[in-house]
């Protein structure tokens, strides 16, 4: 039987076995995620936030020169916020050699740009679609997409807590 952690009224942390548990339901779902949250893969439970709905946060590696169509993209599908960093890194492309005034130096770390997006679940897919047909160019170090679950999103200035903060 697959379990659905559902929160106790205000939340986890004030359920049937006190502080840090969560009432616990069948799910409905067999599938690795549900329209309720995320699946544990060592419990096989479900984590769900206060308001029973699944956040994530899209972390993608890309080119520097596909962030502009990237962008594009992503608020094309209606997506209006993302965190933009610039990283080095390697991965396959393992990096190349440079020539500088006669001598050769080898480039080990490859600039790229790192894209946070907080979403809800249900635009997950629609996001990870947008980032690999903008950012595809068919070539080694177009880059890497990671979903990871999210516990919570407030918007420091209102207090607006879940997808309203996003």
């Amino acid at each position: 039987m697959v379990l659905l952690a559902v929160p106790a009224l205000g939340g986890c942390g004030t359920g049937p076995n006190g502080p840090g548990s969560c009432y616990r339901v069948p799910a409905l779902s067999l599938g690795r995620d549900t329209e309720f949250g995320v699946r544990n893969p060592e419990t096989r439970e479900l984590r769900v936030n206060k308001r029973g709905l699944a956040m994530r946060k899209v972390e993608a590696i890309i080119k520097p020169f596909k962030l502009e169509e990237v962008k594009e993209a992503l608020n094309g599908i209606g997506i209006q916020g993302m965190t933009v960093t610039e990283v080095k890194g390697f991965g396959r492309q393992k990096g190349h050699t440079e020539l500088y005034r006669g001598a050769e130096y080898v480039v080990d770390f490859l600039p790229k740009i790192k894209l946070e997006i907080a979403v809800s679940d249900d635009l997950v897919d629609k996001v990870v679609q947008s980032i690999v047909e903008a950012a595809n160019t068919g070539r080694i170090g177009d880059g890497k997409i990671f979903v990871l679950p999210m516990e919570e999103v407030i918007r420091i200035r209102t207090g607006e807590r879940g997808p309203d903060a996003v």
